[in-house]
């Protein structure tokens, strides 16, 4: 049993309106601050927020979505925490009423854990990275329109009782609408599908040969041979057996031990936290777990970086910056739509290394060219384009592909959990690495040093541990 692409959509739209959300505030949010008589730190307090309380809340969501198989009441939940922060955001009274605003808005977004956690139970190995992809690119369709309503909202300027709505306002209420529109999407379109474990089958009552079975069949009708696809979706989901092959004593041992590798749902809440972290201190889980770190810090460092050096030397205002992150939106959405294709016949692991050797190379090309750049503008603008270009190039491979890595090596029943510390991670490294760029603009070898040191790090950690990156269902089980 799977579900159907529309209800996979329906997982997108939360995704989808976080992102969106985000981007709405963005191009307001300083001067809003700058309004309240807020120091420039706080600019970074405000934006770090949302991403501080998703990393504590996501792994908590996540452990809920798994123990009881309600994805529906986390997003319902989360969805009220989206409501009330961004209605404060718009009531803003004070610069720490607006910091707390984001800090509530980030508990709504700990639910991505849960909807990554849904999106993994129910696809298959087969087309997990294309459905990830394709949440990804969800993710970044609301980051390229966001910015776009700030085109109207920069007009608002009216009372609702006693507050006033203007250009710094307006997100708030405008995003307080849209969660709050849907709410009833959620309630009414989207419903949990569970899995239903198999009941306890007795091979004393199977038969030796089934009838209609003395066809060329190849191996799949001798006695004693298992088909490893039909033992794991027997196990798995309860409508998808097509067992036609003859089992012995010897046989069915080795799906029980298939089994017990993988637990059934209501054995979910059990598991201590303890043995849920020691089924991530794996090394293959460890690489991709730093795969996500260092993919998001230097995504978020080259963000911080690239608005000042671009006003510093080619002389960009709002608009120019503005068309060069749309410009950047649609190349990573293009990217995101190319890995899904590439997914359905290319091994994750594969494009994971084409995406970490495209970051090497850009990373090498803003050491050389982006540290101290020098020339005629022409010059500076070909060098400038060709290094963002090749850094937004990579990180859809490496991002889309890590996520899916992840999500095969790691225990199915836990993906909740699982993807709430994974973003967790994310989490950290998207606070860090402003922080690091915004301390070190006028020190770029050293910032870009580190930024490549871990870049290399990464590469060598994939390389190591390339024989692991592999889904561990395609291995086939062997008949003893």
């Amino acid at each position: 049993m799977r579900p159907t692409y529309h209800l996979i959509q329906y997982q997108m739209f939360p995704l989808t309106s976080a992102e969106f959300s985000c981007a709405v505030i963005l191009p307001t949010i300083w001067m809003y601050l700058q309004s309240l008589d807020a120091e420039p730190v706080f600019l970074g307090l405000v934006l770090s927020a949302l991403s501080f309380t998703e990393l504590l809340v996501g792994p908590l969501f996540g452990y809920w979505s798994d123990r009881t198989g309600q994805t529906k009441r986390v997003i319902i939940l989360s969805n009220f925490f989206e409501i009330a922060g961004n209605l404060m955001y718009f009531v803003g009274i004070s610069k720490w009423f607006l910091l707390g605003s984001r800090l509530v808005a980030g508990v709504g977004s700990g639910a991505g854990a849960s909807i990554f956690g849904y999106l993994t139970r129910f696809s298959s190995n087969k087309e997990r990275l294309s459905v990830l992809a394709l949440a990804m690119a969800c993710r970044q369709v609301g980051l390229l329109i966001g910015p776009a309503f700030n085109v109207f909202l920069r007009y608002c300027n009216f009372q609702i009782g006693p507050f006033h709505v203007d250009k710094f306002s307006a997100p708030g209420i405008f995003m307080c609408a849209l969660w709050t529109l849907m709410q009833p999407l959620v309630l009414f379109m989207f419903y949990d599908i569970k899995l239903t474990p198999q009941k306890p089958h007795d091979e004393e009552q199977d038969p030796l040969l089934y009838q209609g079975d003395t066809g060329n069949e190849g191996c799949n009708n001798v006695y004693g041979t298992i088909n490893h696809n039909h033992i794991t979706d027997h196990v798995t989901f309860s409508s998808s057996v097509d067992d036609k092959a003859l089992t012995s004593s010897s046989s069915m041992e080795d799906i029980h031990s298939t089994i017990t590798k993988d637990p059934e749902p209501e054995d979910l809440g059990k598991k201590s936290l303890n043995d849920r972290l020691s089924g991530l201190l794996r090394e293959e889980v460890v690489v991709l777990l730093t795969a996500q770190f260092v993919t998001l810090f230097n995504q978020t460092a080259l963000e911080t970086l690239v608005t000042p050096l671009a006003q510093t030397y080619l002389g960009f205002q709002d608009l120019q910056n503005s068309l060069l992150y749309f410009l950047c939106g649609i190349e990573m959405l293009i990217g995101f739509l190319v890995v899904r294709a590439l997914g359905r016949c290319t091994s994750d692991r594969l494009l994971l290394i084409f995406g970490l050797f495209v970051c090497n190379i850009s990373c090498i090309w803003c050491l050389v060219f982006m540290a101290k750049p020098r020339g005629s503008y022409g010059l500076l603008l070909a060098e400038f384009v060709v290094g963002v270009f090749l850094q937004v190039l990579g990180l859809p491979f490496v991002s889309a592909c890590q996520v899916s890595l992840f999500s095969k090596v790691t225990a199915k029943n836990t993906q909740g959990f699982n993807h709430g510390l994974r973003r967790s991670v994310g989490g950290l490294a998207t606070i860090l690495g402003p922080l690091w760029a915004a301390g070190l603009i006028d020190e770029l070898y050293l910032m870009l040093g580190v930024m490549m040191g871990l870049l290399v790090l990464l590469t060598v950690m994939v390389s190591f541990s390339f024989r692991y990156l592999v889904d561990p269902d395609s291995l086939d089980i062997q008949p003893q």
